[in-house]
């Protein structure tokens, strides 16, 4: 059997499994936090204890790699992390082929995530597929023709950065009215807590006020995107308002994108995507009136979960034994 080794660097979790070419069932699965003060060298130290954990002295034919932050996927180099300080134009790539002396590819979160819900998980049998991952940020990963769509300088996928409300608040980016900006989970969290803290007296006695405090024991810097998404399902009016404008926002950047590229399918992933199906019906009825009525599409939900990185990381691995294989042949 042909061993695989896939690696995850998450913003706030590091993961590594291994599996045979074929197989679907990990052989060996683990999974760390990263600590609060962690750098790249942290993060490294720590991958590479789960590394040798995993394989016992034995070899990968190759190593797939995601990554939480922006990659030259050409050269395997990791631009920046926005969560980990120090991985500034690190060549992971070339560190790990040093040290483990097999082929690796590395590449971002969401393109790798793309390709393991097409290998395996929601996109199995479409050649075009647009993969959304809603959680801490909104980031988007393309299979184009079966094949990882980066564009020119390795950015193409950025939904979260498309304007969909120019007089709305500014995000992170600096732009105001981002995708990311109104359905991020952090971003709902806080568009909650300003409602709250600004009118606090309108809101007195009323069911959302009740819900959203008593979730939090009324510490609103403890509110998050899950509980705001908890508060909705039991019927928070102040929850489900912010939670509309996020499926409305997020629907919004869908139907443009169904207009501008047209592909088979939407996967969407992450922890705000398990919003419930109020969430679910408002994002595919603003998709389907903004997009033109000719353009068609499904919005569907990933099916790998957390583990989408992981099985991309198999993907990327899997297709460099393939090619060589072939050369060799």
């Amino acid at each position: 059997m042909t061993l695989i080794l896939a690696l995850d660097f998450g913003g706030t979790k590091l993961a590594a499994a291994t599996v045979n070419i074929g197989s679907r069932k990990w052989l060996h699965y683990e999974r760390r936090l990263s600590p609060v003060d962690a750098d790249a060298k942290t993060d490294l130290e720590i991958m590479r204890s789960l590394i040798y954990s995993l394989l016992q002295g034995t070899k990968p034919a190759a190593i797939g790699v995601s990554f939480g932050g922006p990659v030259d996927a050409s050269t395997g180099t990791v631009r920046l992390s926005h969560h980990v300080p120090g991985w500034e134009n690190i060549p992971l790539k070339a560190l790990l082929e040093d040290e483990f002396g097999v082929s690796v590819g590395v590449d971002n979160d969401a393109n790798v995530a793309a390709l393991g819900e097409q290998r395996f998980g929601a996109g199995q049998g479409y050649d075009s597929l647009f993969y959304i991952t809603v959680s801490t940020g909104v980031g988007g990963g393309w299979i184009l023709n079966g094949q990882p769509w980066r564009g020119a300088g390795g950015m193409a996928g950025e939904i979260g950065h498309i304007v969909v409300d120019p007089a709305g608040p500014v995000c992170l980016c600096g732009k105001r009215g981002c995708v990311e900006r109104l359905a991020s989970g952090p971003y709902m969290a806080q568009n909650v807590r300003e409602i709250l803290e600004k009118e606090p007296q309108r809101r007195k006695g009323l069911k959302d006020k009740e819900i959203l405090r008593g979730l939090v024991g009324d510490n609103l810097t403890l509110l998050t995107g899950q509980l705001v998404s908890e508060a909705a399902a039991a019927g928070d009016d102040l929850a489900k308002q912010v939670l509309h404008k996020a499926a409305w926002a997020l629907g919004v950047g869908i139907g443009n994108v169904a207009n501008l590229m047209n592909p088979q399918r939407f996967v969407l992933g992450g922890g705000v995507t398990k919003a419930g199906e109020d969430f679910w019906q408002v994002v595919r009825q603003v998709a389907r009136e903004t997009a033109l009525p000719e353009v068609d599409f499904e919005i569907v939900s990933a099916v790998l979960g957390d583990d989408a990185p992981l099985w991309g990381g198999v993907a990327i691995a899997s297709i460099m034994v393939e090619a060589l294989k072939f050369s060799v042949e």
